[in-house]
């Protein structure tokens, strides 16, 4: 935890940046870097009835980490993909309770 789930961006341009950008963004997080998924989701786009682009987008999971990381967090992931060539890129987080997140069975609040 943090999971991100990328769309629309090529798999090699994540991989390129992933290093660095996960370094970045254990540091905002304050956590280590073993604890970041990066997934790239190979989609497949349709509007009026043709095949296009996937808009890029980035969905983090999280715990909540308050507004000041969270946006700390979204410009960290932003200034790396615009170093990939990336221009547009929309974030979104979708957050966990630790009561409701569970690893390996046990509840992560009675961790």
């Amino acid at each position: 935890m943090p999971q991100l789930t990328i769309r629309g961006i090529a798999p090699e341009q994540v991989i390129a940046i992933s290093e660095a950008m996960v370094q970045q963004l254990a540091d905002v997080c304050g956590c280590g870097t073993d604890n970041f998924t990066l997934d790239c989701l190979q989609t497949v786009s349709a509007m009026d009835g043709k095949r296009v682009d996937t808009y890029p987008f980035v969905e983090v999971a999280w715990f909540e980490r308050g507004s000041q990381t969270r946006d700390l967090f979204a410009e960290t992931i932003m200034k790396h993909f615009l170093t990939a060539g990336v221009r547009e890129v929309e974030i979104a987080f979708k957050v966990y309770s630790q009561d409701g997140y569970y690893i390996n069975g046990v509840r992560c609040d009675k961790l």
